[in-house]
């Protein structure tokens, strides 16, 4: 019995080093593949008062309130009509659900170890702040969001009860 693998073991190998892409105008981000719960086309989203204009409200999943994130206003780029190709990639913090707004998904990416670079200083300027890693694969260079960095404002809000 103990040649056989657990089937967490197994689904953990699975997606190991593997990312979801998606893109914010030309730029492809990658995400985790593992903090992946579901990708959404846009539902209705509850706007809630007093919160930061990048969080555009609630939505409801499957009985459980969600909170939704532009990832393009927190990036300070303009806001763009959603159209059918906008969608909703939701994914696990701390035991949470969160939806995160983006232009587009593309795909799931294997990138090794030898691909990744940190991501690079720009004097002072914090546009780097939400990347874990930069790699480059297959031809493009993807941007990995570092989750625990993009959502460290945010998760006091959400927990406390503030939506």
């Amino acid at each position: 019995m103990s040649d056989i693998p657990s089937v967490s073991a197994t689904v953990e190998d699975n997606i190991s080093n593997r990312y979801l892409t998606f893109t914010l105008g030309q730029t492809i981000y990658g995400l985790e593949l593992f903090r992946v719960v579901d990708i959404l086309t846009i539902p209705a989203i509850t706007p809630v008062p007093g919160i930061p204009s990048y969080i555009k409200g609630v939505t409801n999943l499957r009985g459980k309130i969600v909170p939704v994130i532009d990832v393009r206003t927190k990036f300070n780029q303009p806001e763009i009509e959603y159209n059918d190709k906008t969608c909703i990639i939701v994914v696990v913090i701390h035991d949470m659900q969160v939806g995160l707004i983006v232009d587009t998904v593309s795909d799931v990416v294997t990138i090794q170890s030898n691909e990744f670079t940190n991501p690079p200083e720009f004097g002072g300027n914090e546009s780097n702040k939400y990347l874990s890693t930069i790699a480059h694969t297959d031809g493009h260079i993807v941007l990995n969001i570092d989750c625990e960095k993009f959502f460290a404002n945010d998760l006091d809000m959400f927990s406390i009860g503030g939506m």
